[in-house]
């Protein structure tokens, strides 16, 4: 059960490394309290009073009026320089006055226009230069530094008042304009704070996971190195008077954010979101382009019309959220990102027309999402694996590093989910288990892809004509079609054709190359199928032979099948080929059928063989022969 300090006094109290979670703080004075490196995940601070102690304060103050007392000594100093002008009974005096004045000038001007540090800087380069120059006249004029001997009288004395109380003023200036929090003098409101924050209460290098300050004075505090992950400063006081160094909270639009939970209209672009708790925000239209918003909370706030365009949204809770007209080009999800019961009638997929049209990808293209579709589409879409071909895509390349990959996760359903062509680009959605190594999928795939690329230096030799029939031939979409066709049903969307497209693309890209990739060629460019039934007829034969004549076992099955390929006269030799080198990979099966990796390769064989004679006539022999020879092989290696 969590501590509960109710009724307690903590001003001053040490809890230094403790593990407090769900501790409940809510109400407390905590002024002066130490949290350092302690776990406070789940803890209740709302209505709390964090801050100095009454001694600290005191100090402070005492601090301050020192301070103020020599910024007053400081501009009488500068307003009597500064009267040194009109000092004319020595002309080092005169030139004093001068050079005073023209910095004070030149200060203040800079100060307003830019900031503190770029008139200080100014200031320095100006004394560089100077420096030399009032040496000299140190030396030439040696009566003329004891500074002013007599006070001078008339208009000198107004003149160095009016400096005195105008370098007052702009001090005020000056700090009323770091208290108003203006970016152009942000370093020293830090230095403010690093200051003030000194005794006060301290969660530095605190796990605040999902604590919760709603309501909380929060003056004074260090929050620095804390973990703030869902994090709740709703309506939190005083919380821009904090030391937040290395949080997000630094950057002070969030901070408003976060305290006010209304970003309605403005621009969050780029901004360090991550872990930030804005339930029931209003961030109608804001823009959150390229915001990182990872592990953040969206729960029940208003997102419509916001721009989520390249957000990274991985382990984002968007439950309930309203996400009517939300643009989410290219925004970065996967199956942690929650989308449950997403309030949304349509979105849209790009953040600008298209060039020429007014099209943005509005979804659904009609009409409105019913309750429950926007979250099901999404869901859907999660748990895939996105390849994109922009330079075209070799279908013979792409099969086989499928069918490779498919063997060496063998742990791993995978499964062609869609194929869409738009506008030339193929979007290729593979569906994996919710908990796949999505990224080592995707890279082991665009890598086996390369790979089978590289055969292609092979057919260098060969005559363009016959090159470019064989480029024909392999790149026929019917061959594709046939092998999505033995999926049984896991081919969703297979779409072509400059209206398709009708898909939601994740993160992910590959710029492959337009080449396409024959096999088992001879140095003439024909298919030598001799070769290739030779191989599968040596790899049958390793299989034992059945102890029972009148029972087939699995190397005579495999024998008729293989000469049911090799006498059908309707395949296409490309095609023949593919089949028998099935038939070998279902004899290397029989070798170690018990083998995870090989009932794997066993499985995408058997149905590369039904999708290579879904495109046969079902009276013609070969498909009569399967159809028997087929569930008998799968039985054999323990395929079901």
């Amino acid at each position: 059960m969590p501590p509960d300090y109710s009724g307690q006094n903590f001003r001053g109290c040490s809890f230094k490394g403790q593990n407090l979670t769900g501790a409940n703080f809510s109400g407390k004075d905590i002024r002066g309290a130490n949290f350092t490196n302690a776990i406070l995940k789940d803890a209740d601070f709302t209505g709390a009073k964090a801050g100095l102690q009454l001694h600290w304060l005191i100090v402070l103050l005492i601090v301050a009026f020192v301070l103020l007392a020599q910024g007053v000594i400081y501009s009488i100093s500068l307003g009597l320089s500064a009267a040194s002008i009109f000092d004319t009974r020595y002309t080092g005096n005169l030139f004093i006055g001068l050079v005073c004045n023209i910095v004070v000038v030149v200060f203040y001007i800079v100060t307003f226009r830019k900031n503190l540090i770029t008139g200080l800087g100014v200031i320095a380069v100006i004394l560089v230069f100077v420096s030399p120059v009032v040496v000299i006249l140190v030396v030439t004029f040696p009566k003329a530094f004891p500074v002013i001997r007599t006070l001078p009288k008339g208009l000198a004395i107004v003149f160095g008042l009016t400096i005195s109380v105008a370098s007052i003023l702009f001090n005020i200036l000056i700090g009323w304009r770091i208290q108003s929090r203006d970016d152009q003098d942000a370093w020293f409101d830090s230095v403010v704070n690093t200051f003030a924050a000194t005794g006060g209460t301290s969660f530095y290098g605190a796990n605040l996971i999902n604590a919760d300050f709603t309501g909380a004075i929060l003056e004074n505090t260090d929050f620095r190195k804390t973990n703030l992950t869902l994090t709740r400063f709703y309506e939190a006081k005083n919380l821009d008077f904090a030391r937040v160094d290395d949080t997000i909270l630094a950057n002070r639009a969030v901070l408003n954010l976060l305290v006010t939970c209304n970003g309605r209209g403005k621009s969050y672009a780029g901004a360090n979101l991550r872990g930030a708790n804005l339930k029931d925000a209003d961030l109608n239209k804001a823009n959150l382009k390229g915001a990182d918003i990872i592990a953040a909370t969206f729960e029940g706030a208003c997102l419509e019309w916001a721009n989520l365009t390249i957000t990274q949204a991985i382990n984002t809770n968007f439950t309930s959220a309203h996400m009517t007209g939300a643009c989410i080009e290219a925004w970065n999800i996967d199956s942690t990102t929650k989308l449950h019961n997403v309030d949304c009638r349509f979105i849209y997929l790009l953040e600008y027309p298209r060039l020429g049209t007014d099209d943005r990808e509005r979804r659904p293209s009609s009409g409105e999402f019913q309750p429950g579709e926007f979250t099901k589409l999404f869901e859907e879409v999660l748990n895939t694996v996105d390849l994109i071909f922009r330079n075209g895509i070799d279908w013979k390349a792409f099969i086989n590093a499928f069918q490779q990959v498919q063997v060496e996760n063998e742990d791993t359903e995978l499964a062609i989910q869609s194929i869409v062509n738009k506008d030339g680009v193929f979007v290729i959605r593979i569906k994996v288990p919710v908990d796949a190594d999505k990224e080592k999928i995707h890279s082991d795939l665009k890598q086996m892809y390369q790979l089978a690329l590289q055969e292609v230096e092979k057919y260098k030799a060969l005559s363009q004509a016959r090159y470019d029939e064989i480029i024909r031939k392999s790149t026929e979409m019917t061959n594709i079609v046939r092998f999505l066709a033995a999926e049984s049903g896991n081919v969703q969307n297979f779409q072509f054709g400059d209206n398709a497209g009708n898909i939601f693309m994740t993160n992910s890209n590959d710029a492959s190359r337009n080449i396409n990739v024959g096999r088992d060629f001879n140095a003439t460019g024909t298919i030598n199928l001799g070769e290739i039934s030779g191989a599968v007829t040596n790899t049958i034969n390793d299989l034992p032979t059945s102890p029972e004549p009148e029972k087939p076992g699995i190397k005579e099955l495999l024998t008729q099948l293989q000469a049911a390929i090799e006498a059908d006269t309707n395949l296409l030799q490309e095609d023949k080929a593919e089949a028998l080198e099935q038939v070998k990979a279902l004899a290397e099966a029989g070798k170690s059928p018990q083998e995870g990796a090989m009932k794997k390769a066993a499985k995408t064989a058997i149905k590369i063989l039904k999708g290579t004679i879904s495109s046969l006539p079902t009276a013609t022999k070969l498909v009569e022969q399967c159809s028997n020879l087929l569930p008998l092989i799968s039985n054999f290696l323990g395929l079901g």
